[in-house]
């Protein structure tokens, strides 16, 4: 009867361990397809679970606190990020935890947390593998501040330090950058769209230009951009001017 008991035991907690196992995959499966809600419902249903294992908790945690970035709920990803890197995380993964962090206050416009704990991590892992990812964090984040002097610095440390990075590419992109604050409306491939978009903005009384840049394949783009704006609130009275009227917007650099 003992032995009996045992196996059966056994048997069960096999049996938990693949529900779990297959409650992480839909979780990564709903994630890649797009479908955060779902993340978010299964998440909330797993963390009300005791019995599930904490280091397939842990990374269904990251996943809801992604999909919260991805719906924009930026408050609700930081929440989940700080309490996941206060638990038992091996290193890589409580880097992942700390990039999330970051970039959930850069999201959330708040610049200055951003910037302390981007600075904290790079004095507390000198040798993590995202290093360069990091730097490059750093100068965008300067780069809204408005802090032109030392995004340039940080952007020359990853082409500098790390040219084998994928980072290294759009630190040049953004070295180039001209040091105002513009609020970008579209990119194309054609550039008669660009400038007939431009065209468009201008009949409205907006400063439009097109920006042409060319990506890593080689292939060339036209970015159109509205302003050239010496200030980040400057920059967001434009972006909410122009998403009223139905533009897609965002913020360079």
């Amino acid at each position: 009867m003992l032995k009996r008991a045992f196996f059966i035991i056994l048997f069960l907690l096999l049996c938990r361990a693949g529900i779990v196992n297959a409650s992480l995959v839909e979780v990564e499966t709903s994630f890649l397809k797009g479908d955060y809600e779902k993340v978010k419902a299964i998440a909330d249903a797993d963390m009300a679970d005791a019995t599930i294992d904490k280091a397939n908790l842990a990374k269904i945690k990251y996943f809801l606190a992604l999909s919260h970035l991805w719906l924009k709920e930026y408050s609700d990803a930081k929440k989940v990020l700080e309490a996941l890197h206060e638990e038992d995380l091996d290193k890589n993964f409580r880097d992942k935890v700390s990039l999330g962090i970051i970039d959930a206050c850069y999201l959330n416009d708040e610049y200055e947390t951003a910037l302390d704990t981007a600075q904290r991590f790079i004095k507390e892992n000198a040798s993590s593998d995202y290093l360069s990812l990091v730097y490059l964090k750093l100068a965008r984040i300067n780069l809204k501040l408005a802090q032109w002097a030392e995004a340039e610095v940080y952007l020359k440390k990853v082409i500098n330090d790390f040219p084998q990075s994928m980072d290294v590419y759009i630190a040049k992109q953004l070295l180039e950058e001209n040091r105002y604050f513009a609020v970008q409306v579209g990119s194309f491939a054609l550039s008669s769209r660009a400038e007939q978009l431009a065209q468009e903005l201008k009949e409205k009384g907006e400063y439009a230009y097109v920006v042409e840049i060319t990506d890593q394949e080689n292939k060339k783009y036209y970015r159109v951009r509205v302003g050239k704006l010496s200030s980040l609130s400057e920059a967001k009275h434009l972006k909410s001017k122009l998403s009223e009227l139905g533009y897609p917007t965002s913020i360079y650099p």
